[in-house]
């Protein structure tokens, strides 16, 4: 296979953050210089590098790698040459596989110079031992994971931010990094945001009279400040997305509290993020000045949950989310036919829209719901009118069962926050 001198020999780099720590020995120059001598020495034909620089090896979704993968099955790979198996990968069930199997499948030899294994000779001890050797770099990367969690729960835990970026509105203290300060003119914004929201208006239409007012976005007004910022320079710098609109609102930190634990993964292997209950959350009230009141934020948090759905004629309804189907229980969606004649609108089963065999037609126009929502506030506004000391009795009482549950729940998120940094301290 390695007389093959139009096929290249692949010299594979990998460095992960935690190994970049271990010092220089495993940086991506001290492995080029290792592979090309190898390569040299052995006369082992067009060497060309593929390299992932700061890419965990139990993701095997790599840039580098994946290049290499698309030129060792387009069969213009002869040898694949690293520093040693680990820098291939920490997944011993997926290395396997392709040493195994996919790089024999396209006539590919593969060498791990440090662990000397050599493909070319399946017979060698240390051929048999790979798997071993495969199965210790796993571990050592379940490992580092296990005490980088250990150290991000202790931290987030004493009620460190764990959020690398500071939320838009919010500044890093130049005395304490951990600590944030208001940004005055991104929290106006911010508070922009929450008002209009509490006016009744959705994300797009928020974004949409953000545009239209010329307002930076959250990334070009990151930029415009020379603050660093994860995010591309957007092509208009003026065009807010409602997604960042939605994430500004959701934002419970706004109200001047540290949020950690927000997000969690599956394990090392599952790098996607699900999203954590609130009663899992760690949530510290009073770490830094707030830009939005809790009353404010929960009448928002509210409004959002029964947003309205618009139709494509761009109509919506003040009942949107608010109408259930009196059979199957499933919300009922606005619908209409014209976006000029109000008195065609109506709501329709959502079940049966999809299934019609589940559920029943259920059909009600708006303006008849309109009618009997209407009567209905006249009767309970003519009942309080003429019991209206009953009615502050009952009502008082409301409000000082809901403020005695609110300091309650209250309560058990101190004690549980007291709890864990007496845990910590032992």
């Amino acid at each position: 296979m390695s007389g093959a001198t139009n096929k290249i020999t692949a010299l594979y780099c990998r460095l992960s953050q935690e190994d970049a720590r271990l010092g220089e020995s495993l940086s991506i120059e001290n492995q080029k210089v290792i592979l090309l001598e190898y390569a040299k020495k052995n006369h082992f034909p067009n060497p060309v590098f593929f390299v992932d620089d700061g890419y965990s090896g139990t993701n095997y979704d790599r840039p580098g790698f994946q290049s290499m993968l698309v030129e060792i099955e387009a069969g213009r790979v002869g040898i694949v040459i690293t520093k040693d198996l680990s820098r291939l990968g920490r997944n011993s069930a997926l290395t396997g596989l392709y040493t195994n199997f996919t790089f024999p499948q396209y006539g590919v030899r593969y060498i791990a110079i440090n662990d000397n294994y050599d493909t070319i000779d399946p017979n060698s001890v240390n051929n048999d031992f790979a798997g071993i050797k495969n199965w210790f770099n796993e571990f050592y990367a379940r490992d580092t994971s296990r005490k980088i969690r250990a150290v991000q729960k202790a931290k987030g835990e004493r009620g460190v931010p764990l959020t690398v970026n500071v939320p838009y509105g919010y500044v890093k203290d130049p005395e304490n990094p951990k600590h944030w300060l208001v940004d005055p003119e991104a929290a106006a914004i911010v508070k922009r945001i929450f008002s209009m929201c509490m006016e009744g208006r959705g994300p797009t239409q928020i974004a949409n009279q953000l545009w239209a007012d010329k307002v930076l976005t959250p990334t070009a007004y990151k930029l415009s400040h020379g603050r660093s910022t994860n995010a591309p320079a957007p092509e208009d710098p003026y065009r807010w997305d409602k997604r960042a609109v939605s994430l500004i609102l959701e934002r419970r930190e706004y109200t001047g509290c540290t949020v950690n634990f927000k997000t969690y993964t599956n394990s090392i292997w599952d790098k996607k993020r699900h999203l954590n209950p609130v009663e899992n959350q760690a949530i510290f009230p009073d770490t830094h000045e707030r830009i939005i009141d809790d009353d404010a934020f929960e009448k928002v948090q509210e409004i959002r949950s029964q947003r309205h759905r618009m139709t494509r004629t761009g109509k919506s309804s003040i009942f949107s989310g608010m109408v259930y189907c009196a059979d199957c229980g499933s919300k009922m969606q606005y619908g209409s036919s014209n976006n000029r004649d109000f008195s065609q609108d109506f709501f329709d089963c959502s079940l049966h829209k999809k299934n019609g065999s589940k559920c029943k037609g259920h059909f009600i126009r708006v303006k008849v719901l309109e009618g009997r929502v209407l009567s209905h506030v006249q009767r309970v506004t003519d009942y309080i009118l003429r019991h209206e000391n009953y009615f502050r009795k009952v009502m008082e009482e409301q409000l000082r069962v809901e403020s005695s549950e609110k300091l309650t729940v209250l309560k058990k998120q101190l004690a549980r926050n007291e709890k864990r940094i007496v845990d910590l301290k032992r």
